[in-house]
């Protein structure tokens, strides 16, 4: 997840994706149910969206979504039966390619950012997914 060269260090996407995922770390996980298109490759397919929720101590709800398909960005409607939320915030990873990767020239080069592809409607979330792309949302 950390790859060290004498003095120089750099995170790699999986670390990114591990720190970002930290928010589900001894919380309750929540049931959820998603209906997702299929992404087929050579033959093969798996839903394109995966998802999983967790509430925290302090009543916070983590929605955590990934888009596998590489290039289609895909919204998704997500209705919050039981949640009560009243402002809805993000963080997305994502690249310019499939393969990119940082390295010790370009350590920044796939790193978390502000996401503000969410929208919340009373009791219902719309997310834009952008293809390739890992997402954590925070309800409050």
């Amino acid at each position: 997840m950390i790859l060290t060269d004498k003095e120089k260090m750099l995170l790699t996407p999986t670390y990114h994706v591990f720190e970002m995922y930290k928010v589900h770390q001894n919380a309750t996980s929540l049931p959820l149910e998603l209906v997702s298109p299929n992404y087929t490759v050579d033959g093969k397919s798996i839903p394109a969206v995966s998802a999983s929720a967790s509430r925290d101590a302090a009543g916070a709800v983590h929605l955590s979504l990934v888009n596998c398909e590489p290039n289609k960005t895909l919204t998704i409607s997500c209705k919050l039966a039981g949640v009560t939320a009243k402002t809805v915030t993000g963080r997305i990873l994502t690249a310019p390619a499939m393969d990119s990767h940082n390295s010790f020239t370009a350590p920044n080069v796939v790193q978390p950012a502000a996401f503000s592809g969410a929208t919340l409607k009373s009791d219902t979330l719309e997310i834009v997914l952008p293809a390739k792309s890992v997402i954590v949302l925070e309800l409050k």
